[in-house]
């Protein structure tokens, strides 16, 4: 029990710490928490601070060990639980992070805005019937927000309810009609024709929203309904209007999102001098592991990965996990580095080196093998993997890494078109996406001339066009058996986490090759900022 003078001591801590944490005294801040936790070892609150401060510091075994001790204790708030589970899925603690969560399935009576968080978790961790069951419960019990409406309609949409996902945005419009991401996921989710396209609504709203203004707020939504406007003008074929409207909805992302070119090829420059092995570190596992074999699916966005994501998952011993960030964070705890961007990254690779390769691959494995759910492997598709090759060969040796490879003008044209927000600041500008092309074919070219079997290119063309034979290889190299249901995608059932899930519902089909020369006349400057970024690189196309 405390006593008065200790109750007095904690408080002094407290107030101490956090004037240290608000005025970016960090060493004090940790120094004061840590003689707080001494004094009250069972203080989740204070464990949690720790943890956060250390985490800032770049101490993350540390903060993770802060972390791991507060899911010990017998928590029954919940926002202190979804608070944990965050930070426990940040710090690369997946299967921690997942057991806390499920701590709030024996909380009753929790309120709308806790369950729609619980829905938002269930999501990230690929839970998508459990994370949809629980964003019905949040709107049954009141959760009448915007955006907890469009969440809904986009888990029915990755849940192939496309009909019920499309009455679900329409009415979120209705109500909320300057909805700029409810406006490009409805005109996404089919292809409009001359009865269903919504052109009238788009051109509506695009006059109530301020133009030249300098709120970000204003342009985004402005961005988002050209974006929508966009892709129901393409529907149509009426392309000198699209691309207009595309190229306005680009210019206010870009100005929102400029590309940062200088730390891209620094980021190139740093993997390709890091990736290969001098002789110091652990250099992989061996062959032999334990449990299901993760497949490694990497590319540019927009390349087909998620069709060959859904071919492969299509296999009788295959299930996918979607597009999982497991690797990189388990690379970035074993250097200790926190996850700041490009920045993180290049500190990461530069301490790459010193790490203990079989341990980085024996902790991703730990962290992510629940995914395969019975099923002897399972599908990591994120395209920005293809960064990480060099460190998932040397970590996970046995791991196949498939490689899928697009024509240039397609798959940037793809990427240009595309809507990302934030998180991809080379799609907004032709020079930037010739630019950010050019580091990834240099990264893929380096991996390939100087790694041995480092991964299995597959091309797009020949994936929808011999779709068979292309497969077969794919199968062969990961040491399965061919199964004709893999070339019916169309049947895979299983959620889809992303932009694709729409287009990957449809059998095999050859219409998205070549679908730049729509605009070929306004795609030559991207031909020619192409070549001379390759040609930089030392590559031809």
């Amino acid at each position: 029990m405390n006593t008065p003078d200790s109750s007095t001591a904690e408080c002094r801590r407290r107030r101490r710490a956090r004037h240290y944490i608000d005025t970016q005294q960090l060493a004090a801040a940790q120094a004061t928490l840590e003689s707080l936790v001494q004094l009250e070892p069972n203080d989740a609150s204070a464990r949690m601070e720790l943890a956060d401060v250390m985490f800032r510091r770049g101490q993350l075994r540390a903060s993770t060990s802060q972390l791991l001790q507060v899911a010990k204790m017998p928590l029954d708030e919940a926002g202190r639980i979804l608070e944990l589970v965050r930070a426990l899925y940040n710090s690369g603690e997946t299967l921690a992070a997942r057991t806390c969560l499920d701590r709030l399935a024996t909380i009753p009576g929790l309120p709308a805005d806790v369950l729609s968080a619980q829905a938002g978790l269930r999501k990230m961790f690929g839970e998508v019937a459990e994370s949809k069951s629980l964003m019905e419960r949040a709107i049954a019990a009141g959760a009448d927000t915007p955006d907890d409406h469009f969440q809904h309609a986009v888990l029915l949409q990755y849940s192939g309810e496309l009909a019920a996902a499309q009455e679900a945005l329409e009415t979120c419009l209705r109500r909320w009609p300057l909805f700029g991401g409810a406006a490009m996921a409805l005109a996404n989710l089919r292809k409009q024709t001359a009865a269903t396209h919504d052109l009238d609504f788009l051109h509506q709203q695009l006059e109530r929203i301020p133009q030249g203004t300098s709120h970000p707020a204003d342009n985004l939504v402005r961005a988002e309904f050209e974006s929508a406007l966009f892709k129901e003008l393409d529907d149509l074929g009426r392309y000198e209007e699209a691309w207009s409207a595309l190229a306005r909805s680009n210019a206010l992302m870009h100005a929102l999102n400029p590309y940062d070119a200088p730390s891209e090829a620094a980021l190139t420059a740093a993997l390709t001098g890091a990736s290969a092995p001098d002789g110091r570190g652990n250099p992989g596992m061996g062959p032999s592991h334990k449990g299901p074999t993760p497949i490694f699916i990497v590319g540019l966005p927009r390349s087909g990965t998620t069709l060959l994501d859904r071919m492969l998952s299509s296999h009788s011993r295959v299930v996918s996990a979607g597009e999982i960030n497991d690797f990189r964070r388990q690379l970035l705890s074993a250097t200790e580095i926190p996850p700041t961007g490009t920045q993180g990254l290049l500190k990461a690779i530069e301490r790459s080196r010193d790490i203990d390769f079989a341990t980085l691959g024996a902790r991703y494995l730990k962290q992510t093998q629940w995914r395969a759910q019975g099923r002897s492997h399972y599908i990591d598709k994120l395209p920005s993997n293809i960064q990480m090759v060099p460190f998932i060969r040397r970590a996970l040796p046995h791991a196949p890494i498939l490689h899928l490879v697009r024509d240039p003008m397609d798959v940037c044209f793809s990427n240009l078109k595309a809507m990302f927000g934030s998180i991809s600041a080379y799609s907004y500008q032709i020079d930037a996406m010739a630019h950010y092309y050019a580091q990834y074919a240099r990264q893929a070219d380096h991996w390939r001339a100087t790694l041995p079997q480092p991964m299995l290119d597959v091309s797009y063309a020949a994936l929808v066009q011999e779709p068979e034979a292309t497969l077969r290889r794919v199968l062969d190299y990961c040491g399965l058996d061919f199964e004709t249901g893999c070339l019916s995608p169309e049947h895979n059932a299983a959620p889809v986490l992303t932009p694709s899930s729409v287009q990957v519902r449809a059998p095999i089909h050859t219409r998205a090759l070549g679908q730049w020369r729509n605009y070929a006349e306004h795609l030559t400057e991207l031909q020619a900022a192409l070549d001379r970024h390759l040609a930089i690189a030392g590559l031809g196309k």
